[in-house]
């Protein structure tokens, strides 16, 4: 099995080299210090209980063992559930799960992982009454824990009674209803827990979970101490926070399965009238002789209260209190009260204490006198009423779990997974009926058990071929004859002295017992074996079980298996207004004289459910989980080899070992014995070449030397020793390293070879999908630029199309080409004498580089404006006559730019629309000017200017340096100054204005 190495121990207990009591235990201990808690026998899980939360369990786990063979993953619940599940779905047959062991060994979880496994692993298609089905079912075992489930001092969250839980399924596998079993509620516990252990978890939570307004309507304190039901357990009560939680938590269940409000609140009003029925006491009247004295109730609060929870008129309550109604052999009514030996009978009989008055409260010490004695009716009807009220929540989640609409001629057969939770085999120091019952009912079950794992031994032989040999088992049919053989048996006997007239005690039931079965090889009491002083005369009786010698006191037998209740307390709660209370004592409509008919006592009506039990399980496929307590402490990773030997021997683990083993230790299907172990033989290795499987395990085992060992059946290989599977596994685990980095190698191979592959492909795509993109681009680009030629934009307006990635630069290219072409296209058309001031306009365009929107550009530049008449009428001939003088003297050639301008002292220029310009000399002083004088007025001529000054520059080849800033620094006398520009509504021309070093433009805001 993967995940388990010999370290761990043997996962099945049928591959134990010797069954011995020591080998099981070494092997046990093993698996539970490494963390392994589940083993197998065969198809048996062992259970132990780890007393700690582990990974064990979830989504990913119940994936794990979804679909698979038992044998294909380590031994879990899961394994189990998943293999009844298959042969309920896959063979149409209905299956069980049978859970047992002692308390405290986790059988409750196990069932509860169970049912989320199921409800996990159905219903793919959400179907909304299989999901509601699901929800019942799951919140089924919350409501039941809290109703059933007490603390003890074995387990804190203890099952008080049995459980077998009937799941249907239609013929696809989803469940679409079910049926719950109860067995022997332990009701007593209702009246008297030992010492460390508390009352049902459903008391407890009422009181500590409802609301301060509900607990005033039931008349309810918080604090368990003050009620003699719960007084017990008070101390032990866990954080008032966690019992509330779980109160929502039942509270919330219930609505779920379908509790209505008042179905929940009639629940609350009689778990809280049994509180308050446990605190009646009564006191003894003194008037007339002792067999005329009356019983008085103390505290007659009580009386309403418990009227007023009961929905029953308080008289009525009052005089069932005191008194019971009995019938004449004329049919005539007569009241007969109850006396002080009654209560004291009922004390001893009910209350299960230890006091007991004979009849007589004089024969008591006085200083153990009680002051008060309860109604001997009281305590027996408070476990009644609980009981019936437990029976009512079970019958109410079965009729909401029972299928609805199933017709078999359209749906289908349903199948049934049944699982059972039952109590295991007990041993106290004291056992009474209790344990009587309990172990009888382990030992139908044990009985069933060696029966089913034999038949299914036999028939498995008979199909495939083998011969069959007998099994020597111990068979416990002589125990289970001694309890219920009828007449004779021990149940007949304590039927027949519950029925007999006359005063009938416990010796006396014990003498008939010793005079029936004195012959009785597994019977013996102190009469019979004198010698054997651990028995007490007159009290204990031993039987030997087949898990070991039980000693019972018969003290009390008599009183719980008659189990009887007056008429009278019947026809009271029947003819409760309340319907949920009402429908609890559905007995009660009888009339006090038509009730003649002795009812069926404890004892026949668990025989007669164990029966009915034992039939409904042998009529389905078994399959078992033995659950293991490790400890009395309750402590994680702490294995008490003495007391889990206990439990192993009357579980019986080593008696299915050695069934299990009988003839052959192991069987496998040949297809999965050559999927575990074809790799260590080389005919079989990858795959076989032979005529068929058979064929192919009988090479494997001859090249082992392993064919004396096996025999061979129609499909299954049968392996008499554990010894040849343990060669075999070797011989597997040495070379499975071998084959894993073989795989390892191909797997890396695989995919290597499938991520060159991809990467190929997934470049062959880029390299296609680029040229598909390319020549879309160019293909969208010729056919954009077809009118580019057109005068006189020659393309101006046209958009480039995005372009690929890998053409972006490519239409950088294409971009700074077109613009050339255009240009050429449009210079070709300028006139000779234009070209100057095209070309000045585009070295002041590069030299501002937008870092002024207004520059003149769309006029036409004269540069030398003082020789225009317009510019300069006064003076333009005096200005042509200096220029010629100039160009005479100096032989200038041409003027480059003239205008007004404004000199304040010595090229950079603003970003607005105003026409200053700084002229810098490297080593002068700064030029600071403003065009002014213009016509038009307040031309833009300083983008003249920079173009004309630029494309001179550009003609020498030297570089002129354009800075353009608001705020302009300048050198002056060798200090530095700054000037900026401040426009002026009022101000009629431009002038300058110099403040503390700084120079300001004033300019005209038209």
């Amino acid at each position: 099995m993967e995940d388990e190495g010999p370290e761990c121990g043997k996962p099945d207990f049928v591959l134990l080299d010797q069954v011995t009591m020591e080998d099981f235990m070494e092997n046990l201990k093993l698996r539970f210090e490494k963390g392994h808690i589940y083993t197998y026998i065969g198809e048996v899980l062992v259970s132990v209980n780890p007393y700690q939360e582990l990974p064990l369990y979830g989504p990913e786990a119940i994936a794990r063992y979804q679909g698979r063979e038992l044998y294909e993953r380590p031994p879990h619940l899961y394994a189990v559930a998943n293999a009844a599940y298959r042969a309920m779905k896959r063979r149409s047959r209905d299956t069980c799960i049978v859970i047992s062991g002692e308390s405290g060994a986790g059988k409750t979880e196990a069932s509860r992982h169970i049912m989320q496994y199921i409800a996990a692993v159905t219903n793919p298609s959400q179907r909304a009454e299989v999901e509601r089905v699901k929800d019942v079912l799951l919140k089924s075992t919350c409501v039941l824990e809290a109703f059933g489930n007490a603390r003890t001092n074995r387990n804190h969250n203890s099952s008080r009674f049995g459980k077998y839980m009937d799941i249907n399924f239609d013929f696809k596998g989803d469940p679409v209803g079910g049926h719950i079993h109860s067995y022997l509620l332990e009701k007593s516990r209702v009246l008297k827990q030992h010492v460390g252990e508390r009352n049902f978890h459903a008391f407890y939570q009422v009181l500590r979970g409802c609301e301060d307004k509900e607990l005033q309507e039931l008349h309810l304190q918080r604090n368990p101490a003050l009620y003699n039901f719960t007084r017990q357990g008070a101390g032990l009560s866990v954080l008032d926070s966690d019992e509330k939680s779980h109160h929502q938590a039942v509270t919330e269940a219930m609505r779920v399965i379908g509790f209505s409000p008042e179905e929940v609140a009639s629940v609350h009003r009689i778990l809280a009238s049994i509180l308050h029925l446990g605190n009646i006491k009564f006191v003894e009247l003194e008037e007339g002789s002792l067999e005329q004295r009356g019983l008085a109730v103390t505290d007659e609060v009580l009386v309403d209260h418990v009227a007023e929870l009961t929905a029953t008129p308080r008289e009525m309550v009052l005089r069932c209190l005191l008194a019971r109604t009995v019938a004449s052999g004329g049919r005539e009514l007569i009241e007969k009260g109850h006396t002080a030996a009654e209560a004291s009978y009922a004390r001893d009989a009910c209350a299960k204490v230890l006091w007991r008055w004979g009849g007589n409260l004089e024969a008591f010490p006085e200083e153990t006198r009680p002051e008060a004695v309860r109604g001997s009716w009281l305590l027996a009807s408070s476990q009644a009423v609980y009981q019936r009220l437990f029976e009512w929540v079970v019958d109410r989640i079965n009729r909401v779990m029972e299928p609805r609409d199933r017709d078999p001629r359209r749906d289908g057969k349903d199948t049934v997974i049944g699982v059972l939770d039952i109590y295991g085999f007990e041993v106290f120091p004291v056992n009474s009926f209790e344990q009587f019952c309990i172990n009888y009912c382990n030992e139908k079950l044990q009985q069933l058990f060696i029966q089913l794992i034999l038949k299914q031994e036999q028939e498995e032989y008979e199909r495939e071929g083998i011969a069959w040999q007998s099994v020597e088992y111990f068979n416990n049919a002589t125990i289970v004859d001694l309890v219920e053989r009828p007449h004779r048996g021990i149940l007949a006997v304590l039927d027949e002295a519950c029925g007999s007239a006359g005063p009938i005690t416990d010796r006396i039931f014990l003498q008939t017992l010793d005079t029936h079965h004195r012959h009785h090889p597994h019977y013996t009491s102190r009469q019979l074996c004198p010698t054997d002083k651990t028995m007490e005369f007159g009290r204990d009786f031993r039987i030997k079980h087949y898990a070991g010698d039980v000693m019972y006191s018969v003290e009390g037998f008599i009183d719980k298996n008659r189990d009887s209740l007056f008429q009278d307390f019947k026809r009271l709660l029947y003819n409760s207004t309340d319907p949920t209370l009402r429908a609890m004592w559905p007995d009660g409509q009888q009339d006090i004289t038509e009730v003649t008919k002795r009812p069926l006592t404890a004892g026949t009506l668990f025989k007669n459910s164990m029966v009915a039990l034992v039939e409904n399980l042998a009529s389905k496929e078994p399959f078992y989980i033995r659950c293991i307590k490790p400890n009395e402490d309750k402590l994680a990773a702490k294995l008490d080899e003495g007391h889990c030997r206990h439990q192993v021997a009357y579980l019986g683990l080593l008696e299915n070992v050695r069934v299990r083993r009988a003839g052959f230790a192991s069987r496998q299907p040949y297809s999965r014995f050559l999927l575990r172990y074809k790799m260590t033989c080389e005919y079989t290795w990858p795959n076989h070449l032979l005529g068929s499987d058979r064929a192919a395990v009988s090479a494997l085992l001859e090249q082992h030397g392993l064919q004396g060992d096996v025999a061979f059946g129609h499909s299954k290989l049968f392996i008499r020793s554990p010894r040849t599977l343990v060669t075999l596994e070797q011989s597997r685990a040495c070379l499975i390293p071998i084959i894993v980095l073989l795989l390892q190698k191909a797997w890396r191979g695989t995919l290597a070879r499938r991520h060159f592959r991809r990467l190929r492909a997934v470049y062959t795509i880029m390299r296609w999908f680029r040229r598909h993109k390319v020549r879309a681009h160019l293909a969208e680009m010729q056919r954009r630029f077809q009118a580019a030629r057109q005068p006189p934009l020659y393309g101006r307006d046209l958009v480039w199309p995005l372009p690929p990635a890998v053409l972006q630069p490519f239409q950088d290219i294409c971009q700074a080409l077109f613009c050339r072409w255009r240009a050429r296209q449009l210079v070709k058309n300028i006139p000779p004498s234009d070209m100057a001031q095209i070309k000045a306009k585009v070295a002041a365009m590069a030299a501002l580089q937008e870092l002024r929107q207004d520059w003149g550009c769309r006029r036409a530049w004269a540069r030398d404006y003082l020789s225009s008449a317009t510019d300069n009428p006064t003076a333009s001939g005096l200005f042509a006559q200096r220029l010629k003088t100039l160009r005479e003297k100096d032989g200038f050639g041409a003027v480059l730019f003239s205008s007004h301008v404004r000199k304040v002292t010595g090229l950079s220029v603003t970003s607005g629309r105003d026409q200053l310009v700084v002229l810098h000399a490297r080593g002068y002083d700064d030029l600071v000017v403003c065009l002014h004088r213009s016509r038009p007025p307040l031309d833009n001529r300083v983008g003249e200017l920079v173009g004309v000054l630029a494309a001179h520059c550009q003609g020498e080849g030297r570089a002129l340096e354009v800075r353009v800033s608001d705020c302009i620094p300048l050198t002056q006398r060798g200090a530095r100054r700054l000037v900026s520009v401040e426009p002026k509504s009022e101000q009629p021309e431009p002038d300058f204005r110099c403040s503390r070093g700084t120079f300001t433009l004033l300019w005209p805001d038209c």
